[in-house]
């Protein structure tokens, strides 16, 4: 396993986080369900690891999580990636509740080339805005996909 970027900022420990954000056509979104925590639907995401820098972490979360192959990605954040969004604490499967992210639109090859990784999820899915809202999500997804507007 590798180490994820860490940092101890105002006195915590924080980790540095990447996110995917993935739309088809149809305009749904590509969610999985998390087989380790923190639990709920997602997009595909996670840690930065040490030494990487982030749209590089987003190619490999995506790829480790779903199969896909990136195609194209947009940052979504207004800053430079070093300033990343405070979002709500949700402890990782490292024990850490503090993290700052990095999101992306990601466009990927093949809509349709998903692959389980049943070491990373329970299950994935397109889902539209409207399934999404009916959804358990991971606090951070809540949060992330109400800013950008795709649910109330």
């Amino acid at each position: 396993m590798s180490k994820p970027k860490e940092e101890t900022i105002n006195g915590k420990v924080t980790h540095f986080s990447v996110g995917a954000i993935i739309k088809n056509d149809k305009g749904e979104y590509l969610l999985i369900d998390r087989l380790k925590p923190p639990f709920g639907f997602a997009c595909p995401a996670g840690h930065i690891d040490e030494g990487e820098l982030p749209h590089r972490s987003v190619i490999r979360e995506v790829e480790e999580e779903t199969g896909l192959k990136v195609d194209s990605l947009k940052y979504l954040n207004k800053y430079d990636y070093r300033c990343y969004d405070d979002v709500p604490n949700e402890t990782c499967s490292r024990g850490v509740s503090v993290h700052n992210w990095a999101l992306y639109e990601v466009t990927v090859l093949s809509y349709d080339d998903i692959i389980l990784k049943e070491d990373e999820v329970k299950s994935i899915g397109w889902y539209s805005p409207e399934q999404i809202q009916g959804l358990q999500l991971e606090t951070v997804w809540n949060h992330f996909f109400k800013k950008l507007g795709i649910i109330k």
